[in-house]
Order: structure tokens, then sequence, then C-alpha cells
């Protein structure tokens, strides 16, 4: 697997330099993932890759920003691109187009098809357009279609993480490369051969500051009340904000509500912690409109902080658990899937924990990231789900 990174406002030479980096043998890739900025031409740059490299299949999509050893960044003009050459590691790919009427019968779509595919354990990558519209605005949900997935695949032998696709951190829109051409309200897996396994770390970066409370009105996305006061009232006084003054944009960048899974006593430990994003906050009704449908009434949760030095130092740690995994292995390629909230121009922090990812990964093991809206992976041990304002760091190596 070869890595290249471009930068450019013309989609035409963001290809050409991102192209020039893969170095490619004289024989062409039998496949190309590609991230593109949400500021590039779609349809310019997928053009632009068949010309340089011919007719080969192209999966992928729209990214707020990407991440490589060559340059990071989220001005909208960068394009990431991962080249497969080797049969042995070549992914086979999977799509849905059907996003647009059941988001879980999607996922299931595509958990049948992995599932008629594989027979020893695979890593499945996973990626889908985010945002079903914008006026309204309304988000494919991740929980709705990884469920579907999960129901699916059953006890089929599948490691699977992934992401979702976004053209900026605004969530102005998204599309996917689906190996044919450019679409929206799709779903793309690939499957990877099973001499193809994956390490995975989940890098986190919140810590609760509040007592359990429970969801006592919820509809969807939408929590209404926590121990039956409005939910945005109850928020605002925890996180010693005035009364009225958050409307989701503050709310986003400091708090999410976390659900602790396993023993709500142990000791706090990251791990343990699903969060979900706020997305937007309703002053009339005293609600907030959550990133995920997937908090149910009568669920525990807590008021997590974002916590930037937490992020940072959880970034250290997870690229540190990783780089011991990789030693003496035959590592293939870095994936990092990156929570656009993360980025500084989002999170505040004065350091861009993705280029701690960068400088702190085996300089040996190619790497290749972008920004995305949710992230998926394997959780304590269980099933995947999808995650909120974490980054996803999956190694992907030969299989001993």
């Amino acid at each position: 697997m070869r890595v290249g990174y471009g930068r450019s406002p013309d989609p035409a030479s963001a290809v050409r330099q991102a192209v020039a980096a893969l170095a490619l043998r004289s024989e062409k890739p039998a496949l190309i993932m590609a991230f593109s900025g949400g500021k590039l031409d779609p349809f310019a740059v997928r053009a632009a890759i068949g010309e340089a490299l011919g007719p080969v299949p192209v999966v992928g999509g729209s990214a707020a920003g990407a991440i490589s050893r060559a340059g990071t960044g989220y001005s909208g003009f960068e394009l990431g691109l991962i080249a497969f050459d080797d049969p042995d590691c070549t992914p086979r790919v999977v799509t849905s187009h059907a996003l647009d009427r059941d988001e879980r019968a999607a996922g299931a779509e595509i958990g049948e098809k992995v599932r008629g595919m594989v027979t020893e354990k695979s890593v499945v990558l996973l990626l889908f357009d985010s945002v079903a519209s914008t006026q309204p605005p309304r988000l494919h949900h991740a929980s709705a279609i990884v469920s579907g997935f999960n129901e699916a695949v059953g006890n089929a032998p599948v490691n699977l993480v992934g992401g979702g696709l976004l053209t900026d951190m605004n969530m102005t829109g998204a599309w996917v490369f689906d190996g044919e051409g450019v679409s929206k309200h799709v779903a793309v897996a690939l499957v990877f051969p099973p001499g193809v396994e994956a390490e995975t770390a989940i890098l986190h970066g919140c810590r609760p500051v509040s007592a359990f409370m429970e969801i006592t009105r919820i509809d969807r996305a939408t929590v209404y009340e926590l121990d039956g006061e409005p939910a945005l009232k109850v928020i605002e006084r925890m996180l010693g904000l005035p009364i009225g003054g958050g409307r989701g944009q503050e709310l986003s960048l400091m708090a999410t509500l976390g659900q602790k899974q396993g023993d709500p006593y142990a000791p706090y430990d990251e791990k343990s912690y699903v969060n979900r994003l706020i997305l937007s906050a309703n002053a009339e009704q005293g609600s907030i409109t959550l990133f995920e449908p997937d908090f149910e009434r009568g669920a525990m949760v807590q008021i997590m902080s974002r916590d930037n030095g937490l992020m940072l130092d959880s970034v250290k740690r997870g690229v540190e658990a990783i780089n011991r995994t990789a030693i003496g292995r035959q590592n293939l390629l870095g994936l990092y899937i990156d929570c656009a909230g993360r980025a500084s121009a989002r999170s505040g922090s004065s350091i861009e924990e993705a280029d701690l990812v960068v400088r702190g990964l085996d300089p040996a093991v190619p790497l290749l990231g972008f920004y995305s809206g949710v992230e998926v992976a394997p959780f304590a041990g269980e099933q995947s789900r999808p995650l909120d304002w974490t980054g996803v760091l999956t190694v992907l190596r030969r299989r001993d």
C-alpha cells in the first residue's frame, strides 16, 4: 500500500502531486482510495485520477481535511490517496445506494454481502455519506447504518472500522467515490483479504463533569429532559454557562453527553465511555440534539467536558500502544480517522493532535488520515459502534 498527498485549489494539480508521491511501479494499481477536500470538485478529481492512472476503481469521498507525513490541513484543498498494488492486500468493494431510503437497511445490505464473502477473520473499512441534506439539515446517522450492518453480518468473523464523510467542519455537504463515479446517499465497504489484519487504538479526550443523570424524555436524537428538567438548562448549569447562553455552537465546542459502559461505579476510564456530540440546542424547548439517535429513555448519562489536555495525552498513549504492536510486523498502512471537531480550529487546542499522530507513529508505517464526521471502531471487545470526538488509528499489516 502506498500513500500520496497533494494540496492545491486546482483539482488536477492536487491529483498530480498526490499521484507523484505514490511513487508507483510500472504497473497500475488495482484500486485507489481517495479522500478529497470539500472545496475540490469531485468530478474533476475523479477525472484527473483517471487521466493519471487509467480506468482504476476509486473509492472514498469527501473529507474536511487530510492527514499525512507530507502535510496536514483542512483548508478544503487537500487530497490523500492510497494505492493498492498487491492482490494479496487489495480489498473487494461492496456498496449500497439506499441511505436516502433507509439507513438501517443500507447497513444491512452491506452486512449481508460481507457475510457471504468472509470465511476467515477479515478487516472491513466502512465509509459513508454523513450529510443527508442541508435544507433542512439532516444527517445519515451512523448508529442506524452500523446497527444494520452488525445485525446482518451476525457472527461472521469481521473487524469493522470506518468513518463518515463530509466536505467541511460545518457539515455543509458530503459525497462518495463508490468505485464507479461520484454519488450521494451511499455507503461503501472495503473487505480486505484474510491475509490482512488490523490493530486499532481509539483516542479519546473527554472527562465527566457531572453525576449520572437519567434521560427522562427523548425523541430520537433530541433530548428534552434530564432528571425531569429541561436538558439545556441542566447542561448550562453544570457547565457554569448563563441560562439561555449556549445555543449549540458553544455547547458543541465544550461538552458531549456520555454513557458509561460496564460497571458504572468502576474507576474513571476514558475507554469506558461512548460520547455523543451536541449538534444543536433549542432554547424555547430547552432541548439538545445529539449527533446520533441511539440513546434511549431511562439511559444514565453524564455531561462530559471536552478536555484538550486529556485529548493530547490520549493520542500519545494510543500511538505508543500501536507502536508496541507494530514491532517486528509486516505493517502495510496506518489509517487515521479523526473527528473534525478535534482539529485546533474547532477544539481550540494550541497543538494539532493529528500532528502528534504523524510525528509519533513509527516512521516505517505509511500513514494517511482524514477528518471525519463520525468514527466507527470495535468498542470494549464487542461489535463495532459509532463514536464521536474520537480519533481511530488503525494499522493494517500482513497476518503472521
